[in-house]
C-alpha cells in the first residue's frame, strides 16, 4: 500500500513540477504514473549501481548529494525512454529529484508518526484491559 500511495504522490508531484516548470513536459497523469514507476524501479537498481561506488569516492559524506545527483540521471535516461515526457536540461532534472526527495520523506515521516501513534493507541489499551477485566 505505501508504493501505491508514494507513487500516486510522485506522479502528482511530476505532474505539478511539469506545470510549473517550462522546462519539464508531461502528456498526461497517466503518463507521470509511469514516469514515476520507472523511475522508483531504475533508481532501486541502476541507482544502487551508481551510488555505490559515486559513495565510495566521497567517502559516505555526501550520500544525499549522491543520491540526488543520481536520481536526476535517471529522471534524464528515463526522459530518453519515454517519448511524452520531456526535461530540458540536468537543473530541472535536479529540482525534480529534490522535489520527489521532499515528497518522499514526508511520506515516510507521516507513516512513520501513524504507526507510532498507533502502537501508543494499541499499548494504551493493552494497559487498561487488565484493571477493566477485574
Amino acid at each position: 500500500m505505501d508504493f501505491l500511495i508514494n507513487l500516486l504522490v510522485s506522479a502528482g508531484v511530476l505532474m505539478l513540477l511539469a506545470y510549473l516548470m517550462p522546462q519539464v513536459h508531461i502528456k498526461s497523469f497517466w503518463t507521470a504514473l509511469w514516469v514515476a514507476f520507472l523511475i522508483g524501479i531504475l533508481n532501486a537498481t541502476i541507482g544502487l549501481l551508481l551510488r555505490f561506488p559515486l559513495n565510495l569516492v566521497t567517502l559516505f559524506f555526501l550520500q544525499f548529494v549522491v543520491k540526488l545527483i543520481v536520481t536526476a540521471i535517471i529522471i534524464k535516461l528515463v526522459d530518453k525512454l519515454i517519448r511524452n515526457f520531456e526535461v530540458k536540461g540536468f537543473w530541472p532534472a535536479l529540482v525534480i529529484a529534490i522535489a520527489l526527495a521532499v515528497a518522499s520523506t514526508l511520506i515516510e515521516r507521516n507513516d512513520e508518526e501513524y504507526d507510532s501513534a498507533e502502537y501508543q493507541q494499541t499499548a494504551l489499551v493493552e494497559n487498561t484491559l487488565p484493571q477493566r477485566l477485574s
